[in-house]
């Protein structure tokens, strides 16, 4: 794919073996500077890194207090775990969500974690979730998606009796500002969820580190995408891409190359304690230099 146009930045801070006081204090420096345009938590119930019984905010949560305190940054999780909650009550969750930050929810979601990441597995043990094979991931997510779009637009309740859901009565309000729905990004790189994100996604990330799989996947996204008659340009590529404080040149390095092989959507990790006025450093630093 060309290099597109328009390259979008925004920062990711997990929300794991940290303060809210600090999250806080790096999202209010964000909304501030114009050169970053959305912000990031991610989905964990327990920390996957670092001191294993050391805090892990839940995403959502902290998702709907820092939309209330910031007012131009776009604003998601990357990405929300299907394997957490029932679809509808997430629609709610987002819904409500997209609400009180005036419309600025990038619906990020995702099959839930890896079988074989034992750190994140047992997150789901200890608070009581089931842990299904990764298909009936998949194929959950797929119905999911439908669900939670048809909760997000239709203004009737509906039924709904498909091989993962079931649901009598089904309905969510308020709708989400955005009409006809926030945008949906999916994370992944599974040739299965793939052919989900051709068929749900407006934009689909991939962590960063290997190109050459991520420029391999993208084109089989682009396959699944002609198998339904789906233009793959109306997908945006996004990169999840960790920043080195001591290094930033490996940071932009690695953005150009993603940008020349067609990804326009970077979300920049920064890792924890957060230097003061990261926001800005970042702007200067990174986005300035890239684009």
């Amino acid at each position: 794919m060309p290099r597109p146009l328009h390259l979008s930045f925004g920062i990711a801070t997990a929300p794991t073996q940290v303060d809210y006081a600090d999250i806080l204090r790096v999202w209010l420096e964000a909304d501030a500077v114009d050169e970053i345009e959305h912000a990031w938590l991610f989905d964990h119930l327990m920390p996957i890194w670092g001191d294993p019984n050391g805090p892990t905010f839940e995403g959502w949560t902290l998702l709907a207090a820092l939309a209330a305190q910031t007012h131009r940054l776009r604003l998601g999780l990357l990405v929300t775990s299907n394997r957490f909650r029932p679809p509808a009550m997430l629609a709610k969750i987002a819904a409500t969500v997209d609400v009180v930050s005036g419309g600025r929810l990038d619906f990020g979601i995702g099959a839930g974690s890896r079988p074989d990441h034992p750190v994140a597995r047992r997150e789901y043990a200890a608070h009581g979730l089931p842990f299904e094979n990764f298909a009936h991931a998949v194929g959950n997510l797929d119905e999911a998606l439908t669900v939670m779009r048809r909760l997000w637009v239709e203004e009737q309740p509906f039924d709904f009796d498909g091989a993962y859901l079931h649901l009598t009565g089904a309905f969510c309000n308020p709708k989400p500002v955005q009409r006809p729905a926030p945008p949906i990004m999916i994370g992944g790189r599974s040739a299965a969820l793939l052919r989900v994100v051709a068929k749900h996604a407006d934009q689909w990330n991939i962590p960063g580190g290997d190109l050459a799989d991520a420029i391999e996947r993208s084109a089989l996204l682009d396959t699944y995408c002609a198998d339904i008659g789906r233009d793959p340009a109306t997908i945006v590529r996004s990169m999840h891409v960790s920043v080195s404080y001591d290094d930033p040149a490996d940071t932009r390095q690695a953005i150009t190359d993603a940008a020349e092989a067609g990804f326009g959507h970077f979300v920049l990790s920064l890792g924890a304690p957060y230097p003061e006025n990261v926001a800005r450093w970042v702007a200067d630093e990174i986005i300035e230099n890239v684009r």
